[in-house]
């Protein structure tokens, strides 16, 4: 019997070993196949290396602000007044220092918003106005959203060249040429581009918004924003480095209003004539009035007749009896509170069973029509809808060339922002395209690769999942909980399914098959032996010794004859020296 459970035993851990074989094998040739390591090595921490900030000399801008010494010499925060305001609004405060979430070069310094929900403005003048009359104009600068921006704006503007810029405080009524850069609050989220231009016909301006302008990368790293207007009227959009939306200022579905207004409007003074009939549809004279049999009182839905209440159904029950189990506060006064009342719980007793009154379901009413309307039929007379002729645009102008800008004096940030801590830096005014790109990589780029770094180290760092143990490992691990959760399983599976039970687990299905096999031949051998087992004969009486001295006592007294004897002597010397 013990051989048949120890081969039973055997055979059980073979199958699995089997299994665990051949789960392993796929991954085996893989790893071949593809000549990878077993487990990938992970990387060394490295220490991020913030290099020494070096100012970048521009050759040929227009104005070029990296925020380093003397920077309070060209910049000036705004004491105005807010429009429509009688009490001082730009409260905000600024401040030039380092950024100090993800920060990149040592000693890089930008302009900062430092106060939450407060007007900010502040504006540097250039040394000469920009004039850009059949010139590119490019304007680049970085914003670094070291909070986020859940709602306000980052955008600059560049000012409009007149006696009002130098006789007044910088504010919202200072005139401006573009306004442009990110804007979020809610579900807006876009980098405006606004361009004021004056009609030669009226003398007004008007705010030419780009449609469909470019989302905005709110991310807490630096962020490089590049406006590019060129003499044939195009104009591009690109952040960091890569274009988001171009296009030509001519278009009349680029911006609203479009730079050129329409030739032709609908005339003011036109009237729609009284004969002029719009309506389509008119009623049917034919049948004006309404059918005998048109029952408006009718109601929509009825009781269903075919319903019938169910025999369980207990009407003298109460749907809802007083809380058995509730009891009345300790501090509940009867003459102040009044009468204590336990709440209401439903009734265990209509678990089963409905109780109450027992009223039929409704349900539509097949001879329901509602209020009967006249029906309409298409108007013989119908011509279709009204609109003012069109007469010539007297306000009509060709603007050929949008993109030729009045001359700009200065730049300027006015802002509202429920966020602080916003960082401007590597602000470029000028005219060539090649000398922002020059610039964008030789401080964006540079800056950007350290905050990366910096932002990826602070991510909290994640464990890779472990590869599951084989079967075999599971084995080894916990042979007794393996072998009864397998069988488990096993019986779980072989009561839905016994086939799909026997292919999913053959080690378990074999080794049971095994044991059951060992059961069953244990017990018919047993049956078989007692059955067939003749009686015992009787038993022989042992036979007296003749000597009286036991086998332990001469075992004992040779022990004690040879311990004496030295190892030379005979047997029979011995035995004479005994006597």
């Amino acid at each position: 019997m013990r051989g048949l459970v120890s081969y039973s035993l055997y055979v059980f851990c073979l199958c699995l070993a089997l299994n665990g074989a051949r789960a392993q094998e796929p991954e085996i040739v893989i790893e071949d196949v593809l000549d990878t390591p077993d487990i990938a090595a992970e990387e060394p921490e490295v220490a991020i290396v913030h290099p020494d900030f070096k100012p970048y000399v521009s050759s040929n801008a227009v104005f070029w602000e990296q925020f380093t010494e003397g920077w309070r010499e060209r910049w000036k925060a705004s004491n105005a007044k807010k429009s429509g305001t009688e009490d001082f609004s730009y409260i905000g405060r600024w401040a030039v220092e380092e950024a100090t979430v993800f920060p990149g070069l040592k000693g890089d310094k930008g302009l900062v918003v430092k106060d939450k929900a407060a007007h900010h403005a502040i504006s540097a003048k250039f040394a000469e106005p920009l004039d850009n009359t059949d010139k590119s104009l490019v304007l680049q600068y970085e914003v670094k959203l070291q909070n986020g921006l859940e709602c306000g704006g980052a955008y600059l503007k560049l000012l409009t060249e007149d006696e009002s810029l130098h006789a007044e405080e910088f504010s919202d009524k200072t005139a401006y040429q573009i306004m442009f850069g990110p804007d979020r609050c809610g579900a807006t989220n876009k980098v405006h581009l606004i361009i004021r231009r004056k009609s030669p016909v009226t003398g007004e301006y008007e705010e030419k918004h780009l449609i469909g302008g470019p989302r905005a990368s709110i991310t807490k790293l630096s962020n490089l924003y590049t406006l590019i207007l060129n003499p044939d009227q195009t104009f591009e959009i690109r952040i960091n480095g890569a274009t988001s939306i171009a296009g030509s200022l001519l278009d009349d579905t680029a911006f609203n209003p479009a730079f050129n207004p329409p030739k032709e409007i609908q005339d003011p003074e036109d009237t729609k004539p009284e004969e002029w009939i719009d309506e389509e549809t008119i009623p049917d004279p034919s049948q004006a009035t309404k059918p005998d049999d048109w029952d408006e009182d009718e109601p929509y839905q009825i009781a269903d007749p075919d319903a019938a209440k169910p025999e369980d159904w207990d009407e003298d029950a109460e749907e809802f009896i007083p809380d058995p189990e509730a009891e009345k506060p300790d501090d509940w006064d009867d003459e102040e509170d009044g009468e204590w009342v336990p709440p209401l719980v439903p009734n265990p007793e209509c678990e089963e069973h409905g109780c109450g009154t027992w009223t039929a379901p409704s349900i539509l009413n097949p001879k329901y029509k509602g209020k009967w309307v006249q029906p309409r039929i298409p108007n013989p007379d119908y011509k279709g809808p009204w609109t003012p002729r069109e007469i010539p645009n007297p306000d009509y102008y060709e603007d050929e060339k949008p993109a030729n800008l009045e001359p700009i004096g200065a730049i300027g940030f006015e802002l509202w922002t429920m966020q602080n801590d916003i960082l401007f830096d590597n602000i470029y005014v000028g005219h060539s395209l090649e000398e922002a790109e020059k610039i964008g990589n030789a401080t964006y780029v540079v800056k950007v690769e350290i905050e990366q770094a910096e932002e990826k180290a602070s991510r909290p760092k994640v464990e890779e999942p472990k590869a599951p143990l084989t079967t075999w490992e599971q084995f080894k691990k916990d042979p007794v909980a393996f072998s009864i959760q397998q069988t488990k399983l096993f019986y779980t599976f072989f009561q839905r399914d016994p086939i799909f039970a026997i292919r999913t687990y053959p080690e378990t299905a074999a080794a049971l098959g095994i044991a059951i096999v060992t059961v069953l031949s244990i017990f018919f051998s047993t049956v078989l032996t007692l059955f067939s087992s003749k009686p015992a004969p009787a038993p022989v009486p042992a036979r007296v010794p003749t000597k009286p001295e036991s086998t332990a006592e001469t075992e004992t007294e040779a022990v004690a004859e040879s311990a004496d004897a030295s190892p030379t002597e005979t047997t029979a010397k011995r035995r004479t020296k005994k006597n």
